[in-house]
């Protein structure tokens, strides 16, 4: 009687035992709580089967009577798509994309003749001649196969070591020079460092400096276009680095939450300038985010180039098709210096560099499939290679003769009409400028 005296004390009239007496049922039984209560009993005696699993609007879940901690790789290693392997054999044939000898041409083109531009402006810098650089060595496959998978008019935000996606898309190489000298050709005005390219025609918003600033960005722009029905998707790139950033947590939410049509394209090089991914996080990478967020992710080889433009390709269908995010971490290398300001000799091996550079990089793996189909030889691949120097040559010369632009373009652009602060800020310079003028290159600039 004590037990039920108890059960008493949780029971409420119209109510019955509750949750609270659940525990009390299986001490005492339903036929002993019976005799004490019969006719309550008899009104409470089934359950629905809502009452036994939480209704927390939180979490889907059930319950557990087991004290038990989540391990951080609750899937031991999220596997890593390819489509051919390191010799250019296709390894799944139903996997192969069975691409065009025109296309898979342009890849190889497009990959080819950004690592020439890199290793020409790469030396330029080291001469002096411009101020900054940053080269795309081991990672071109992610560009190339990605920018390929997309429609021409997907909006595109960078990181900044994505010019093989301009490449892709038949950016000019002297609008690659023109930005990197900062002459009057270029798009924006000599105001950005070196490598921020932009290009409204092509859809690839201007790259800004600051990490993952870009990531809410390209959130907002998705948002915008489903909202218009635009039947376009939006990608953004960014490292595994820039993923440890806040605003990274932010984007992948708000793409989830609002349901956007945009791919989270991660470059998982290896490291974040000098800080090796064993120092970075402690999960299974970038992929094993994506579920947390509601997010559909996958992990790819970055070096397969067809596997890039395969997942790319099917989250850019599903994106658009069903207005949902999708999280593609390419697994790749950064087989050059994070920037011509680092040495990257100081925290890594040159045979770790050499093992990547000479066994698994993404041009070499994509040669070896071209020339087992009989696409390339080693003819054609001479004659290429000093035609892209040519090329590559004739846009850098074009852009050192060109002047800078006008000094006075430093004040425009930012207001419809200029503030009185800044037409002062202006005037300083005019002053500044006419009374000190012979100690500038004013000669550089246009006037």
């Amino acid at each position: 009687m004590a037990v039920a005296a108890a059960a008493a004390r949780v029971w409420r009239p119209g109510q019955g035992l509750g949750r609270a007496g659940l525990p009390l049922l299986r001490l005492l039984g339903a036929h002993g709580l019976a005799r004490s209560y019969p006719r309550r009993w008899q009104r409470q005696q089934h359950f629905s089967s809502l009452d036994d699993k939480p209704q927390f609007p939180g979490a889907s879940a059930e319950f557990i009577d087991k004290l038990e901690f989540i391990q951080p790789n609750v899937i031991s290693g999220i596997p890593i798509y390819r489509v051919m392997d390191r010799q250019g054999q296709i390894i799944n044939p139903s996997e192969d994309p069975h691409l065009p000898q025109e296309k898979v041409l342009k890849f190889y083109k497009s990959m080819t003749l950004l690592n020439t531009m890199d290793r020409i402006l790469y030396e330029s810098q080291r001469q002096g001649r411009i101020s900054f650089y940053m080269t795309n060595y081991g990672e071109e496959g992610t560009h190339v196969g990605s920018a390929a998978a997309l429609d021409d008019t997907d909006l595109v935000f960078g990181q900044y070591r994505e010019a093989g996606v301009l490449m892709y898309r038949d950016y000019p190489l002297e609008l690659f020079m023109a930005q990197c000298y900062g002459n009057v050709s270029d798009l924006g005005k000599g105001r950005q460092m070196p490598v921020h390219y932009g290009c409204r025609e092509r859809h690839f918003v201007t790259i800004s400096s600051p990490l993952a600033t870009q990531i809410p960005q390209a959130v907002g722009a998705a948002y915008a276009a489903k909202r218009a029905n635009a039947n376009r998707v939006v990608i953004c790139y960014f490292g595994e680095g820039a993923a440890s950033e806040g605003d990274a947590h932010a984007g992948f939410n708000f793409a989830a939450t609002l349901e956007c049509p945009i791919i989270f394209f991660c470059r998982n090089n290896g490291y974040a300038i000098s800080t090796p991914t064993s120092e970075q996080y402690r999960g299974d990478g970038i992929a094993a985010r994506g579920p947390g967020y509601g997010i559909l992710s996958i992990r790819v080889d970055g070096n397969d180039v067809f596997a890039v433009y395969n997942a790319t390709k099917e989250a850019r269908r599903r994106a658009v098709a069903e207005n949902q995010p999708f999280l593609i971490e390419a697994m790749t290398y950064r087989i050059g210096h994070h920037s011509t300001s680092d040495d990257s000799s100081a925290y890594r091996s040159v045979d770790e560099v050499n093992y990547w550079d000479k066994q698994d990089h993404p041009i070499s793996r994509l040669r070896h499939y071209l020339q087992s189909r009989g696409w390339w030889d080693d003819e054609q691949e001479r004659a290429w290679r000093k035609q892209s120097r040519k090329k590559v040559m004739e846009a850098f010369e074009q852009a050192e003769r060109k002047l800078k632009p006008n000094p006075n373009l430093i004040f425009s652009d930012v207001y419809q009409e200029m503030p009185a602060q800044l037409r002062k800020q202006q005037e300083s310079l005019a002053r500044h400028l006419q009374t000190y003028g012979e100690h500038y290159p004013l000669d550089h600039f246009e006037k």
